[in-house]
């Protein structure tokens, strides 16, 4: 692969202009993370707007995550052959376009096209916006670019959820799709004006036709397989049966063939540098545990402590202040602190959160729930600034858009990995743990009071009935929490296999 210009080739952006370019990266990033998350709770109005089930509507939230998760490993190819700089503007543009078609779909069928190229769009935007975050930045200031983009990776997929119920309440579901169009523009616009100098040297490389291939098969094939598999009991559905065989051989397939290739369409090579490697290992599992708990208590708030979808919103949206607030002082720290230290500290806090959250029962008040995401808050920053630095500073230049890349594909993968997995695990548990409570009250005789207190046999099962079930979920959900909890410190402890930096890590600013 051709050699990089350096990153002093062009002066890094100062001033209202270096201001304006960051804001402007770091609201795209923002859109194309709030879009993952923005439907999930729409798919009843859309299902009921275009006379669907919504069994159905949920391949709104399916086609936008697979055709996401295609496009951003791909990031890299994409920023070598055509520019990073004119692949970014080019995604915006067309993110905002598609976000408007979605809006004016007339059916379903459309509807889940115009998701499918929203998705495509949405890919690159993240680690080019990442990518172009360090290029604008002078190296010394480069901890501080990190931050704000970190901070919009965590304060988005919290957003999505509170945006999308206020708008589809208030304006209806279009909406939540049209927003996008003004933001679009408005990205484009500056981006057009500010960024054309931070483009870099082309490398004209042959197109790997048959990797992109196995790419799209098996990463779609997994994508879908999590999404519906909740839905179709898992693997008593040949259907699932069929997507993980078609996954795994897929996978299998693209490795061997990505290594062995002169210019393959994604730089598995990255993985040899153990920085970087380990830097993918504990991303996958720390934003596996930390995004599986942010669906997970939503669903254990309305399901079983009365809480409405707008109060369970407002107690995630309380993990977004202290993000806010520390991710500026974390990313001073970059390049004057270890960064396995940040990132040891950061997870194993999360892990502390976990813990605290499966020692909760039902009758916690609302300020015992909120109470751990505002600690949550703190903590996080750490983790995201910390691993990639880690992960994006060993590598060189002309690599820091493939593996932002594929840092962004290990993360948002891993996190619809961890949601199947525990969501399932949840239900299950819920339902096995709630047959032997109830088995164990009628045993000892807990009807009796019931009765005896005026309520008809049939009253007094109902309300024994209703108690087994708040009891089990509460004893699945703490279940859950402990095993996340785990999850999150093994990942911290796997931070110590990264060797310790030479010196201050330098984040590259290169393609």
């Amino acid at each position: 692969m051709a050699q990089a210009f350096s990153s002093d080739d062009v002066r890094p952006l100062t001033g209202p202009l270096l201001v304006l370019a960051a804001m402007v990266l770091a609201l795209a990033n923002f859109m194309a993370i709030l879009d993952t998350t923005i439907a999930n709770v729409s798919v009843p109005n859309i299902a009921g707007g275009l006379a669907i089930s919504p069994s159905e509507g949920t391949w709104v939230i399916t086609s936008y995550s697979v055709a996401e998760a295609i496009t951003v490993p791909l990031t890299g190819w994409l920023a070598a052959r055509f520019g990073a700089v004119r692949v970014f503007t080019i995604a915006v543009l067309s993110f905002g376009a598609c976000s408007a078609l979605c809006g004016l779909a007339p059916s379903f069928g459309l509807l889940v096209v115009c998701r499918v190229l929203q998705g495509l769009s949405g890919g690159p935007m993240m680690p080019l916006s990442q990518t172009l975050m360090l290029r604008i930045f002078p190296p010394e200031r480069r901890g501080q670019a990190m931050g704000l983009w970190s901070m919009t990776a965590v304060v988005g997929p919290i957003a999505g959820p509170l945006l999308g119920g206020a708008i589809c309440d208030n304006a209806g579901w279009p909406w939540i799709f049209y927003i996008n169009v003004p933001v679009a523009l408005f990205i484009f616009t500056l981006a057009t004006r500010l960024l054309p100098r931070y483009e870099l040297k082309l490398v004209r490389a042959p197109v790997d036709f048959v990797g992109l291939g196995l790419l799209v098969v098996w990463v779609g094939a997994l994508q879908i397989m999590l999404d519906k598999g909740e839905e179709v009991d898992w693997f008593n559905s040949s259907l699932i049966v069929g997507l993980a065989i078609v996954a795994a051989i897929g996978f299998a397939s693209f490795l061997i063939w990505e290594l062995t290739q002169k210019d393959p369409i994604v730089n598995l090579r990255l993985f040899a540098n153990r920085s970087f490697a380990v830097a993918c290992l504990v991303m996958a599992l720390t934003y596996g545990s930390f995004f599986a708990s942010v669906v997970l208590i939503p669903l254990w708030l309305q399901t079983s402590m009365g809480y409405s979808a707008l109060w369970s919103g407002r107690v995630m949206a309380f993990q977004g202040v202290l993000a806010v607030i520390m991710s500026p002082i974390v990313a001073s720290l970059v390049g004057r602190v270890d960064p396995r230290r940040l990132v040891f500290f950061g997870v194993s806090l999360i892990s502390i959160v976990l813990f605290w959250r499966a020692q909760l029962n039902t009758d916690a008040g609302y300020w015992a729930i909120t109470a751990p995401q505002i600690v949550l808050g703190f903590g996080v920053p750490f983790f995201f600034i910390g691993i990639n630095s880690i992960g994006l500073g060993a590598i060189g230049p002309a690599e820091t858009a493939s593996g932002s890349g594929i840092l962004n594909f290990l993360r948002t993968t891993a996190g619809a990995f961890a949601v199947s997995l525990t969501t399932t695990s949840w239900a299950n548990a819920s339902s096995h743990t709630r047959v032997e409570i109830a088995g164990r009250m009628s045993a000892s005789g807990a009807l009796d009071p019931l009765q005896q207190g005026g309520l008809t046999s049939a009253q007094s099962l109902q309300s024994l009935d209703q108690l087994a079930q708040q009891q089990a979920v509460m004893l699945a959900t703490n279940s859950v929490f402990m095993a996340l909890s785990v999850c999150a410190l093994i990942s911290a402890c796997s931070i110590w296999l990264a060797p310790r930096p030479a010196g201050p890590v330098t984040l590259s600013a290169g393609h």
